[in-house]
């Protein structure tokens, strides 16, 4: 059997998830209090009690447990805009909740949680998996509004669906990505609203 296989297969069963999730946990604690970059396996080992064989047993380094860390926290974020848009009631309302909840709660994961959102930061710069399924989600929900508003007659239909999609995410990329909000915070509320008010006149018939 190979070693990813054997990996694979200790993580199974409730024993196993129990003990993944311990080790997910000690490792939120650990890179809330010491960041992610300045944490070792090793560092996690000692703080949870267990051996550094033992931990890659369950993940094959630090960037696999920083990876459960940051697809729990995006699934979250997701959540939230998934719920905004919902919400909405009609595809322009949609898509304004999309831009304002998906600002909105990167923003307060930036200031309620800073090594959390160095880790998201991490993750964008990187091309973590966890990052990259939650911009195909976010591009998949606009593409659904897109939809919507284009059956509705709210928006126009000569522009190919993919490319307006794109473009949308482009344009909010500033307010999405955690490396680029950052940046954009002191440009807050109103650059994501005129923004959002760009795209929808943009979208018009």
């Amino acid at each position: 059997m190979s070693t990813q296989n054997a990996r694979k297969t200790a993580a199974r069963g409730p024993a196993e998830h129990s003990v993944r999730d311990q080790i997910v946990k000690a490792a939120h604690d650990y890179f809330a209090h010491y960041g992610y970059a300045k944490t070792t396996v090793a560092d996690l080992a000692r703080e949870i009690g267990f051996s550094k064989a033992y931990i890659y047993r369950f993940f094959e380094s630090k960037q696999a447990i920083g990876e459960a860390i940051c697809a729990d926290c995006l699934d979250q974020l997701f959540g939230q805009v998934r719920e905004a848009v919902e919400q909405g009631q009609d595809a322009t309302d949609k898509l304004r909740r999309f831009a304002k909840t998906v600002t909105s709660a990167g923003v307060e994961l930036f200031f309620a949680d800073r090594k959390l959102y160095e880790i998201a930061a991490h993750a964008s710069s990187e091309k973590w998996a966890a990052a990259q399924a939650y911009t195909e989600r976010l591009q998949h929900l606009i593409e659904e509004i897109l939809k919507e508003g284009r059956g509705s007659g709210e928006f126009e239909r000569k522009t190919p669906l993919d490319e307006t999609r794109r473009s949308i995410f482009y344009a909010l990329l500033p307010f999405i990505d955690p490396v680029f909000l950052e940046r954009s915070l002191d440009l807050l509320p109103d650059a994501q609203v005129e923004v959002t008010g760009l795209i929808l006149r943009s979208l018009a018939p």
